[in-house]
Parts: structure tokens; sequence; C-alpha cells
């Protein structure tokens, strides 16, 4: 195999931003699950997602040590062991982007249609979208990956991945990007639309400006650590941009689609005052052997209106998640 021992300024910096990632990604991530999964005061419909996009988000961190070991010693590795890292990490790419584009698109129903008995209904159905999500994430992904077993790849996350240089495959990968960014705009739009014509925004009953600061920075996170990944996909379609510049540049656009593991959680969980909330009644709970069925109905409540970012407009507080 043809390995390098010479490591770059560059390589310095992957190293270093890698680790970073994988840290914060790790005890962030697994700081929300634990709490998703132990706390009975956070299940609600909104919360089947963000326990999926935890655990995407954590099946990605897991793929990250590989690559700070690959950047710092620059050791000879199995193609076959790079092209699993490197599935691992576009599978849940790609479901982050579905979970996020679902987390994005339950929230505006549960905003816009507060009292339709059917979009309740298919809201209800969180865990079957989820599965569905999972599915096509591998389906979308996993044959990309098998076509590379032909080839002999010998320059582990230096090589250029079969998707890179396949125009049909890039495209598609392109458009299941694009088409996410569609809905999540739209929706981002509706909450946006929503949050101004909202009567106890206008009575000063909640923080509008800080709820569209919010919805506006979840699209931020969004655009900057996906677009730039497939822009570069489309870049290697352009003959005149071929070189090692346009390759550095996709190393970098990973790097900052893994970057979305560590912000998810600042985000989507503990950038909540809610979040925060119920983990505190919760512990203190527990400590004074409490369990109400109203206390529990009434933080769910309040999860659900803080996941939503927006007041719950519907007559009976409870009923939406």
């Amino acid at each position: 195999m043809n390995c390098s021992g010479n490591s770059s300024t560059a390589d310095v910096a992957f190293v270093g931003l890698y680790a970073l990632i994988f840290t914060l990604g790790l005890a962030l991530n697994l700081a929300a699950l634990g709490v998703f999964c132990c706390c009975s005061s956070v299940h609600s419909v909104t919360t089947v997602y963000m326990q999926n996009l935890a655990v995407s988000d954590l099946l990605m961190v897991f793929s990250l040590p590989v690559r700070v070991y690959y950047y710092s010693w620059r050791p000879c590795l199995a193609p076959q062991f790079c092209e699993l890292t490197g599935l691992l990490l576009l599978l849940n790419m790609y479901s982050s982007i579905f979970l996020l584009t679902c987390i994005s698109g339950d929230r505006c129903l549960a905003v816009c249609f507060p009292l339709h008995a059917r979009v309740q209904a298919v809201r209800k159905q969180a865990r079957c979208v989820c599965l569905g999500v999972w599915l096509l994430s591998c389906a979308g992904t996993v044959p990309t990956y098998f076509t590379q077993t032909k080839k002999n790849l010998t320059n582990c996350f230096d090589a250029q991945p079969y998707y890179v240089t396949h125009p049909g495959v890039s495209s598609a990968m392109a458009l299941g990007f694009g088409l996410p960014l569609l809905a999540m705009g739209l929706c981002s739009w509706a909450l946006l639309r929503a949050v101004h014509r909202s009567a106890a925004a206008h009575m000063a009953l909640v923080n509008s400006a800080k709820i569209r600061r919010m919805i506006l920075a979840n699209l931020a996170i969004f655009l900057g650590c996906f677009l730039p990944f497939h822009l570069v996909l489309l870049c290697y379609q352009v003959p005149a941009l071929q070189g090692e510049a346009l390759h550095l540049a996709y190393r970098c656009a990973l790097l900052l689609a893994s970057a979305n593991a560590a912000l998810d959680p600042l985000a989507y969980y503990f950038a909540t005052e809610t979040f925060q909330r119920v983990v505190l009644v919760d512990n203190l709970r527990r400590a004074c052997g409490l369990h109400s069925a109203s206390t529990e109905g009434h933080c769910r409540s309040l999860y659900l209106q803080e996941v939503t970012a927006l007041p719950d407009r519907s007559p009976s507080r409870g009923s939406h998640g």
C-alpha cells in the first residue's frame, strides 16, 4: 500500500477538530439520549425524532476516532476498513438530514394545524417515519459503497470515493439534500409566519424574537454543515475545477458535516429551557419520591411547547403529543 508518514498542517488541523467534535458529540448526545430514555416526563411525539437523531449523531461520532488516528500517523489501513468508516459517516449524515427535516416538519404541523385530528394522527406515526428514514438512508448509501470494493483504494481518506466521481450518484445525493432543504425552508417560513401572526406574540406572552432566532439558527446550522459538502460534490463534475484544492475542500466539507453531530444537541436539546427544567424536576421528584400524573402531563406539555418553540394554541394542554 502507498502509505505516507508525513503530516501536513491540514492533517494537524483535522486531528484537532475531529477530536473536538468526537469529544463534544459523544458527551452531549449521550447526555441527551440518557434524558430521553430515563426521564419519563420528556416523552412526546417530537422526542421520538430527537432520540433517533441522537442515535444517528452517536453513530457518526463513533466513526471519527479512525479519522483522528489516520490523520495523526498516516498508517496503512485496509481499504475495506476505510470504506466501512466512510459508509458509517455517509449513512448517518443522510439519516441526520432526514431526521432534522422530520423535526422541522413535526414542529410545523403541531403549530400550524393544532386542532386537525388527521394531522395529529399523522404526527403519532413518528416511529414508523423514523423506521422509514433509516431504511431510506441505508438504501441510498450502502449500495454506493459496495460498488467501491472492486477498486484498489490505497490512500484511505485521501482517496476519492466512488460517489465523488460518478455523475449520477453525486447528483442523486445532491437531490437527497436539496429536497429536505426545500422542505425545511418551507417549514421554517411557516413557523416564522405563525410567530408573526400569533396573538400570544403580539401580547408579549412569548419572546417572539427569541423564537425567530432559534428557528433561523437551526436552519443556519443545517445549511452550514451540509450545504458545503453537496456543493463540492457538484464541483467534482466540472472538469475545470478538478485539482488538489477541490479535494482539500472536499475533506473540509466532510469535517463540517461531521460537526453537525456536536451542534445538534446544542441547537435542539440543551438550548431549550424546558429540557433543562425537566431534568431538574425529574431528579427532584425522584429524590422526594413523588410521582404525580398531573405533574407528568404538565412537564410533557411544557417540553412539547418548548420543542415547537411556539405557544400551545389548542384549547386543551398536552393534547398534541
